[in-house]
């Protein structure tokens, strides 16, 4: 069976986005491949964190990832930074991938910005150890947005350059999934940007923590145009705001834009916006109840990311051992 990796960060909380965008698809993808899923600590670490508050967010991360409907016991599921092949395998890629490569990075160039003196070398490195997390389990297939996509198609030249070196096929070459209408999901104050843990304002997303009338307090407040709801697809991409209202509902609702349309066009947003309340807190509210049971018991969340821990290392200490054997490290 072909083999998923794929992981987020346990920074800020998880929100609409980030469930339409990768988790409700990784949902789907543990019945037909086996699943590898991670809380990339160690990715987090490239800004400042309070240890505590890091803590409770990986824990907040593996919750939703259970609730959201990831079976641990079929699937591994562990935080990064128990396993310690990813960063020892990051530091041996790191010597076979050539500062261009990274120079080429679009992500570091946007988060540096006019910093970049001053930007951490793990920002700069990043793709490397996202190249690491993915080939230390021999991953076939990532599934992964738009802006990480750069960086997997990293993966796949560090992986191919390594095997060239060498005279191998060690390393597959991971394949993306890029899966779902709804891979990006806009702010709800700004149609034109994302939707972000990292927005001033909370009145910018939903997290995956927010009750059924903190959902609904937002979406009514959603920042929208006054037009009624248009008939084509096309009348719909000239209005940012309409359109993440509409791609949200039918992401939801496992419509297309088109039927969304069917359904709406002509109505007025404060008609629509009561239909797309009633849909979210349907949607995410059994989700919210589940996490909070989990979090209620943080041993029990904490056995669950040791027992996967304990089997995602039993896989990556066989793979980088090869590895070493590969690359000519002793091994007494």
């Amino acid at each position: 069976m072909n083999r998923i990796f794929s992981g987020m960060q346990p920074t800020r909380q998880l929100h609409l986005g980030n469930y339409l965008g990768a988790l409700r698809n990784w949902v789907e993808l543990q019945n037909s491949y086996e699943c590898i899923f991670c809380v990339v600590d160690l990715h987090a670490l490239t800004i400042d964190q309070d240890p505590e508050v890091l803590r409770n967010n990986i824990r907040e991360v593996a919750a939703a990832y259970i609730a959201a409907g990831i079976d641990p016991d079929k699937n591994i599921l562990f935080n990064q930074s128990v396993v310690p092949g990813h960063a020892e395998l990051g530091w041996i890629l790191s010597c076979h991938t050539p500062l261009g490569w990274l120079n080429r990075m679009t992500q570091f160039k946007e988060k540096a910005g006019k910093q970049k003196d001053m930007a951490n070398l793990g920002l700069y490195a990043y793709p490397t150890l996202m190249a690491a997390d993915i080939l230390l389990y021999k991953a076939t297939h990532v599934p992964v947005g738009e802006d990480q996509k750069q960086h997997l198609e990293l993966a796949r030249d560090i992986a191919g350059a390594f095997n060239r070196r060498y005279e191998t096929e060690f390393f597959p070459l991971p394949e993306p999934q890029i899966l779902g209408e709804a891979t990006r999901v806009m702010s709800l104050r700004d149609g034109k940007k994302k939707m972000s843990k990292s927005d001033e304002s909370e009145y910018s997303r939903i997290n995956m923590t927010d009750d059924a009338d903190t959902i609904a307090q937002k979406i009514r407040k959603a920042k929208t145009d006054p037009e009624p709801l248009p008939e084509t697809v096309t009348e719909l991409e000239a209005r940012p705001e309409a359109d993440n209202l509409v791609t949200i509902y039918g992401a939801l609702a496992g419509q297309s834009r088109e039927q969304v349309l069917a359904q709406f066009a002509g109505s007025q947003f404060s008609d629509f916006k009561k239909s797309l309340v009633d849909l979210s807190v349907d949607k995410l509210a059994p989700i919210t109840t589940r996490m909070k049971e989990l979090l209620a018991d943080k041993a029990e969340i904490d056995r669950l990311l040791k027992k996967g821990g304990e089997r995602a290392a039993a896989i990556a200490e066989k793979n980088l051992n090869d590895v070493k054997d590969i690359i000519g490290l002793l091994r007494p």
